[in-house]
């Protein structure tokens, strides 16, 4: 039998997360929050379950999220999505991804990517017989050079995917990224998928920048966002996409057919649980809290860093340490010292190897504080 992904390997993410349980380490490898979501969401979902709203939701997601999902980007980003027929509720950021790609990208098209890149993208490109065509950031990855993104648009050129805040490197975006990149796509056919599932964590006075902000981006964007990251319910995989009508009419047409509609009972919940803007604006002083809390504790580790913009990851180069490739340092650390991380590498363009960790920092401060202990010791 032919493979769709030949070489595909599993997901780094499963195999450290099952490496870090095998050997009962410290898991800051996968990107989940240590912690439990308010318990108030909770009861919220819990009590539409009890209120009967446990068959098919609309296949676009309930209409007064959606109306909550246009009030809070309007108030945040400047733009109006209309609730009818400009937003769509998916199971997760994961799936929009997927759909927006699947809608859009035909055989013999290629798509920008800005490497290292989160794992889904590549694989679902290639599962339309189109190629990938990674533009490689230097580390630590805080910057993109807009002129190899442009050197690399050619007329097969359909999409450009963006990450921001970026995950694996926590860039945040400057007025100027988002401004180079509106002139490369002007006056083209090429459209722009924004993957902002972190849009509500960035830190030190910066202000996260959406391409929905940006009328020369917006009008050819898809964006994907994250409840699950917002809400610390990853599990409940909960996500949605904004895009102008007529290209939500063809991203319907793929959602519809692939899961039809998502899980009912947590829409409920979560477009009365919006009604409380504190419930989001507070995650950029949340996570920077907990990033300071762990990198404050590094005062006697050989690991160096620049400090996350934005996301719940920081980056960690290990180079004073071992030469050793990240694959291998990482599941050594794993295994040895009972804390588990991402290498960087396998994000990158042929796993360029730029002895990098990524560890997660949405974790519960005994626990950041231990692996700091761990970090202290090596």
């Amino acid at each position: 039998m032919q493979s769709k992904l030949p070489g595909d390997q599993a997901s780094i993410f499963a195999e450290m997360t099952g490496l870090a349980v095998e050997h009962n380490a410290l898991n800051l490898s996968q990107g989940f929050p240590g912690f439990s979501p308010d318990p108030v969401l909770i009861d919220l979902v819990s009590k539409a379950m009890r209120d009967g709203y446990n068959q098919y939701a609309p296949p676009a997601g309930h209409l007064r999220l959606r109306e909550k999902i246009s009030e809070l980007i309007a108030d945040l980003r400047g733009k109006i999505y209309d609730p009818e027929h400009e937003i769509n509720l998916t199971v997760g950021a994961s799936e929009a991804l997927y759909v927006a790609i699947t809608a859009f990208v035909h055989p013999g098209d290629e798509v920008i990517v800005l490497k290292p890149a989160f794992d889904c993208y590549e694989p679902t490109i290639k599962l339309q017989g189109a190629t990938p065509v990674p533009v490689q950031l230097e580390a630590p990855y805080l910057q993109i050079d807009w002129n190899a993104v442009a050197n690399a648009v050619t007329s097969k050129t359909r999409m450009i995917i963006i990450n921001n805040p970026h995950n694996p490197g926590g860039m945040v975006f400057k007025d100027s990224d988002l401004k180079q990149l509106e002139a490369i796509v002007r006056d083209t056919n090429i459209l722009i998928l924004s993957d902002e599932v972190y849009e509500h964590m960035v830190f030190d006075g910066r202000v996260h920048r959406s391409a929905a902000s940006y009328p020369g981006i917006a009008e050819r964007a898809l964006i994907t966002a994250s409840f699950g990251k917002t809400f610390h319910t990853t599990g409940w995989k909960m996500g949605y996409c904004l895009a102008p009508k007529d290209l939500m009419r063809e991203f319907r047409k793929v959602h519809q057919n692939l899961v039809f509609s998502i899980h009912h009972p947590t829409q409920i919940a979560l477009a009365q649980y919006l009604e409380e803007p504190k419930h989001y604006l507070g995650l950029s002083e949340f996570y920077q809290a907990k990033r300071d809390t762990f990198l404050n504790a590094l005062n006697q580790s050989r690991f160096t860093y620049t400090p996350a913009e934005g996301a719940y990851f920081q980056i960690m180069d290990y180079s004073a340490i071992t030469d050793e490739p990240a694959v291998d340092f990482a599941k050594r650390l794993t295994r040895e010292h009972k804390l588990a991380s991402i290498p960087v590498s396998v994000f990158n363009v042929n796993h360029r190897d730029d002895h990098l960790l990524r560890f997660c920092f949405a974790k519960a401060e005994k626990d950041l504080l231990k692996a700091a202990e761990i970090l202290n010791s090596i």
